[in-house]
């Protein structure tokens, strides 16, 4: 069985291999837009292409039974033909909450008649990043709407369920909304870093033009953006679903877990 990884080197994507090759799979073809400066690991089919260039994935394609397919919504319908016409059997996708952005990859999927699985992470864990610049200059973190909650989600954990899917029979048809184990506000999160580093951070909130100067020097045009998707965290806050321990029989990464591993992010 031959399984192509779109987004290859990306940060779910380079997992997903690595999670394929951990489970034994054995044909393993990997799409990335530089394979000299991939790395991949040895035994991995490495080819030149990019989801978001269709005219690049029909040899990608040629002998696939398997795809993960990265989310790039421009390209998705595009992506997925080529896939119907080269046979693939199986399509699992990384999507998100239904009805948001990523809703137009999912319909992609569906439409080309391709059996399918629907990945849907919620945030990411590591978008912890944010902080990353505050917590590695002093112990304040200053930041928004400090009880807005959700469940974040682990990218290790992520690839895991692709790989698992990807490999295994019984999963068509079905969306995956993918969490971590427990709902936390921001200021949960940041008091978990600090535990991680042992040290005491201070969550400093922001409201109103504060706020917003803050998160646009931050992200640009995309901060007023951020901030009225934490105000709807805060009045409808995200619950954790069991939906990765269920598939993988063990426990989901917790965020204190995840800080530990990565704490160099913050150092």
């Amino acid at each position: 069985m031959r399984i192509l990884v779109t987004g290859a080197t990306g940060n779910v994507g380079r997992m997903v291999v690595d999670e394929l090759l951990a489970r034994g799979a054995t044909d393993v073809r990997a799409l990335t837009v530089d394979p000299a400066r991939a790395a991949l690991p040895p035994g991995v089919e490495v080819v030149r292409g990019f989801v978001g260039r269709p005219a690049t994935m029909p040899a990608a394609l040629a002998g696939v039974d398997r795809l993960y397919l990265a989310p790039h919504p421009a390209t998705a319908p595009a992506v997925c033909r080529l896939a119907a016409e080269a046979g693939v059997r199986l399509i699992v996708d990384m999507a998100g909450a239904k009805g948001e952005h990523w809703q137009a990859v999912e319909d992609a999927v569906e439409e080309c008649g391709v059996p399918w699985v629907h990945l849907e992470p919620g945030e990411f864990m590591a978008n912890a990043d944010i902080w990353a610049p505050q917590i590695r200059a002093g112990d304040v973190v200053k930041d928004a709407w400090g009880d807005a909650a959700n469940a974040p989600v682990a990218q290790e954990d992520i690839a895991a369920v692709a790989a698992h899917v990807l490999l295994a029979d019984g999963f068509e048809g079905r969306s995956l909304e993918l969490t971590g184990p427990e709902s936390l506000t921001r200021r949960e999160k940041v008091a978990a870093i600090g535990r991680a580093l042992g040290r005491d951070l201070t969550y400093v909130e922001l409201a109103g033009d504060p706020a917003l100067q803050h998160f646009t020097s931050v992200m640009g045009e995309h901060g007023g953006w951020y901030l009225d998707g934490l105000a709807q965290l805060a009045a409808h806050p995200q619950r954790a679903v069991s939906t990765v321990a269920d598939v993988l029989g063990r426990p989901a990464l917790g965020y204190e877990e995840w800080a530990r591993r990565h704490a160099d992010l913050f150092r």
